[in-house]
């Protein structure tokens, strides 16, 4: 008798093969709990007290315990990392990737779910530049999406780094997907590690720099098998799971 066979959903499937790419680039895997305090959420990524992701409407709050949130981002990783580390008395280098599930307060539609899943980066060491997240991101997106990738920088703001930056890629090659051959298509933020996140940290920022990176799986699953609604990814339909 033939059993049906199960599927790797496609959120885990990207999660392994992510993994295994930054594994083989010397990162080390990371990760934190899902509901977290606001002073890792927001407080030591430099994020100021008025900002408005503090706002209920896009943020989870813990009713019964306030003070904490659904983690709105998968970077409460990086503090909590470094923290941990420098009490152990190990101080950089640092290379570690975070994949997870992240929440915010936002209405759904076919690009946006109230939880997602991110894939944050993190490399802190002596001369990091903006060089080293180029030549990273553009390894790991060609790894991933089969192809040869360009990435092109956007000037952009966030809290916790200093510059900030949008990431664009263009892929080229026989093997990239139709849709995505020779076209620029926004990926993720990123910069460099603000001096005020490595000093939460415990880290010096006087000797050490560092670049991070967070990117939607949920929106790399999208490009990389041509799904055209987000909301597929969590509607635990098996004939969309199927399919993989």
């Amino acid at each position: 008798m033939n059993e049906a066979r199960g599927h790797i959903h496609p959120i885990s499937s990207l999660i392994r093969e992510a993994n295994r790419i930054f594994f083989d680039m010397g990162f080390t895997f990371a990760e934190g709990p899902l509901i977290d305090s606001e002073w890792y959420n927001f407080d030591v990524l430099n994020v100021p007290k008025d900002h408005p992701a503090r706002d209920m409407q896009d943020t989870f709050f813990i009713k019964d315990e306030p003070g904490y949130v659904l983690r709105t981002h998968t970077s409460t990783n990086q503090v909590r990392y470094m923290e941990a580390q420098m009490k152990k008395g190990n101080v950089p280098p640092y290379r570690i990737i975070a994949p997870g599930r992240a929440f915010r307060n936002e209405a759904t539609d076919m690009t946006h779910e109230a939880e997602f899943f991110q894939i944050e980066g993190l490399v802190v060491d002596e001369n990091i530049s903006l060089a080293h997240l180029k030549g990273t991101l553009e390894k790991f997106l060609g790894a991933m999406l089969r192809g040869s990738v360009e990435t092109r920088f956007r000037p952009s703001f966030f809290p916790f780094t200093e510059p900030s930056v949008e990431v664009e890629m263009r892929l080229t090659g026989e093997n990239a997907p139709a849709k995505l051959r020779d076209r620029w298509i926004e990926m993720m933020g990123a910069g460099m590690v603000h001096p005020n996140v490595l000093k939460n940290a415990g880290v010096d920022p006087a000797k050490y720099q560092g670049f991070a990176f967070g990117m939607g799986l949920d929106r790399l699953a999208m490009l990389k098998w041509g799904i055209d609604d987000v909301r597929l990814m969590h509607s635990a339909d098996l004939r969309f799971i199927n399919q993989f």
